[in-house]
């Protein structure tokens, strides 16, 4: 749908809810204005829209990976398909053109689930015009959730899409789509997110925002696009949902490093409730603010209380969120029903038939409509994080000025929500939009079209007793302010850890020589043929003869872990010689001890250091316990997350309490080393002497194996395509 018209400032700001410097940092002009559904929709303008790229390209993420296909079946444009070639390549095509990358700069507990080797990938083997930088510069325990892509600050992305794995899916989020798969091609589960597309002066000024965070996280100052008036970067194919419109930017950034703190965004949510009439429409991945709960209470104890439509997935995302933000939520909902006298509240999931889980599609969108008068797409979510502590940006559109122009306004907005249910109602927007004439209610509409198959399903997030006893309040997995970094590094840091870490290049110098030295060896010596389990049984088998024999395995593990052996083949190698008890002893000790060192290396390296070998890969089962020290190690012992080295060396550096480390890896590691021990000693044993008892035991080993292995699945390894927000 395009609504065409003249905009107007006929009508004085007291009657405009956007107002400058209260809910929205500026109000500027666009000639056309789109909102994008699905990420193959945006994936496809945006990479139209670099390719057409003349001067600058500036891309503000939560996540990136250089490995994903914005076309999964082939753009067939003359450039390389993965992003971070596609990207090399248009910069190395254009010599006037340059592009900033700039990511957000996790925690690196959380470096095990994103793309490995980030820097080097998007930023030390490509151009030289395309700069990479990971963007460090919010609170401890915040982070940078801005999801914006400027293109020559004619033409700008915001919304909820970062360009990244498991985000890929059309409208029809169809449940055998071949194409929706990450970079290894492992298929990931339907998605669905929104993001919109601008021009004109709003490009312009997200642009100024682009720079302005660059200067922030880097120092440097990038240069500024010469604006071509004849050349549009306006991707051919998209039709606008308006033209000749006003729109808004707001934002969050929190206060840090002297700079006082931006609330627009959640100030922009609270006037926005205060005024609506009718009905107020959210469609978002998170809905645990305490601020908008209290808001929205608030409104539905009015006689003439709106309508409240929450439109969020069935589950958060993995079993961990679900027992934290999922928690948070059921908390509430629960209020909100409390406060609803009239029936005015209700959240939904939009139901895909087929889903091997809960049948719900993935929600990952966040779109903020009140009445036909405002609609806003962006990055933030309903939390506190979103609208206190994270970096976001939000657009926002307003029906205001003169009569005519507001009546376009409005058909525009009701159109662009009514696409949203549509969508999920597997319907027309034509047919939403009647329903709505007919019944003036949203959920009224709901009940009307909905039908067997693909449709809206309300439903009460609820919770267990038991997980609502252990799930402390907000402030913990959803905090209202930043985490002051005096009190966290004298609560988690040891007192004789309170010193600078070596300088990065040293440490990042000493490590590659180190490693290009291990990979010589490996390359030109028996190396490669030392470590096999063959050879490892015959060195084990010699240090059994040794009179220090405890000592001599234990300290082999140190070794070992430095040059990366597989911590699981050294224990299955001591089960096979040392047998059950001694084994699991030496194993034990030797796990410890090499857990030891190699944190004792990550802390030497340092954060940075490590962060640049190892990249965003974030974990996101250690994202909302990585404080909760003894907890977080546990259960990355238990699931074959990463290299035990490597998740030995990043808990160094991210300085995770040496006490905490130490327990947690002992309480996860011992119950796999007893059951692995066992069952290749027993393995062994049946093998050289094979006899009813023996093959008895190792059966009733294996199935012990089997069992705890089915059962951690069970527990840990729910099915999670996304991350994060």
């Amino acid at each position: 749908m395009s609504v065409t018209g003249t905009s107007s400032a006929a009508t004085s700001s007291s009657s405009r809810l956007l107002q400058p410097g209260r809910n929205c940092w500026r109000i500027e002009h666009a000639e056309r204005f789109s909102m994008l559904v699905d990420a193959d929709v945006y994936f496809r303008a945006v990479r139209e829209a670099i390719r057409a790229a003349r001067h600058s390209i500036f891309i503000l993420s939560w996540d990136i990976d250089s490995r994903v296909r914005l076309v999964p079946e082939g753009a067939n444009d003359g450039f390389p398909e993965p992003l971070g070639d596609f990207l090399h390549a248009v910069v190395q095509s254009r010599p006037g053109l340059r592009a900033y990358v700039l990511n957000w700069d996790f925690a690196m507990l959380y470096a095990l689930e994103r793309e490995w080797l980030p820097a080097y990938k998007l930023g030390w083997r490509t151009h030289h015009r395309l700069a990479f930088h990971m963007d460090g510069h919010h609170p401890v325990g915040g982070s940078h959730h801005q999801k914006v892509v400027v293109i020559d600050d004619k033409l700008a992305f915001v919304g909820g899409l970062d360009l990244t794995r498991a985000r890929w899916d059309t409208s029809e989020h169809a449940c055998d789509s071949p194409l929706r798969c990450d970079s290894d091609g492992k298929p990931h589960d339907p998605f669905h997110d929104v993001q919109a597309m601008v021009d004109g002066d709003v490009a312009r000024a997200l642009g100024e925002l682009a720079r302005q965070r660059w200067q922030r996280a880097t120092g440097m100052v990038p240069v500024t696009a010469t604006i071509e008036r004849a050349r549009d970067p306006w991707p051919a194919q998209i039709v606008p949902d308006l033209t000749d419109i006003d729109v808004a930017i707001a934002r969050t950034e929190p206060a840090f490093d002297g700079q006082v703190g931006v609330f627009e965004i959640r100030q922009l949510h609270l006037d926005a409730i205060a005024r609506a009439r009718n009905h107020l429409f959210f469609e978002n991945q998170y809905f645990t603010s305490d601020l908008i709960c209290n808001a929205l209470s608030a409104r539905l104890t009015q006689e003439q209380a709106p309508e409240v439509m929450i439109v969020s997935p069935h589950n958060q995302s993995g079993w961990l969120e679900q027992a934290t933000m999922g928690v948070l939520r059921a908390r509430v909902h629960h209020r909100l029903k409390e406060a609803d006298a009239l029936g005015r509240y209700r959240m939904y999931c939009p139901t895909l038939p087929g889903l091997k889980e809960n049948s719900c599609l993935n929600v990952h969108s966040k779109v903020f409509t009140m009445d036909d008068d405002l609609i806003t797409i962006g990055s933030a979510n309903l939390s506190n994080r979103s609208m206190a502590f994270d970096t976001e940006c939000n657009l926002v559109i307003e029906a205001c000025g003169r009569e005519d122009t507001r009546s376009r306004i409005r058909a525009a907005i009701s159109h662009m929500r009514n696409r949203l249910l549509a969508e999920h109602l597997a319907t027309e927007p034509d047919e939403v939009t009647a329903a709505i004439g007919r019944t003036g209610s949203l959920h009224a509409t709901v009940d009307a079209l909905r039908r067997p198959g693909r449709s809206m399903a309300a439903f009460d997030p609820v919770t267990t007793p038991e997980l609502e006893a252990l799930v402390p309040p907000q402030a913990v997995f959803d905090p209202e302010r930043p985490i002051d970094p005096d009190e966290l590094v004298e609560q988690f840091v040891p007192e004789d850890a309170r010193r600078p870490v070596p300088r990065r290049m040293i440490g990042l110098g000493t490590l590659a020589v180190v490693l290009a030295l291990f990979a010589v060896a490996w390359r030109w010596t028996p190396l490669s043929e030392w470590i096999n389990l063959a050879s490892l049984v015959s060195l084990a088998r010699s240090l059994e003869a040794l009179p220090f024999t405890p000592v001599a395995v234990i300290c082999s593990y140190a070794i070992a872990g430095l040059v990366m052996v597989p911590v699981t083949l050294l224990i299955g190698v001591t089960g096979i010689v040392f047998g059950p008890v001694a084994g699991a002893l030496y194993a034990i000790g030797g796990t410890l001890l090499s857990a030891m060192v190699t944190y004792g290396l990550g802390r030497w390296l340092g954060r940075d250091t490590v962060h640049q070998l190892v990249g965003p890969r974030i974990n996101r089962l250690s994202r909302r316990i990585a404080r909760r020290g003894i907890i977080a190690m546990v259960v990355v012992r238990m699931l074959p997350i990463a290299p035990f080295t490597v998740v030995n060396v990043i808990a160094g550096a991210s300085h995770i309490r040496f006490r905490d480390y130490m327990l947690g890896t002992l309480l996860g590691m011992t119950p796999g080393i007893i059951i692995t021990v066992t069952f290749v000693h027993h393995l062994a044993e049946a093998i050289r002497n094979p006899s009813p008892g023996t093959i008895a035991v190792l059966a009733l080993v294996a199935a012990l194996l089997i069992g705890s292995a089915f059962g951690l699945q069970r527990l840990f390894s729910r099915k999670d395509n996304v991350e994060a927000r």
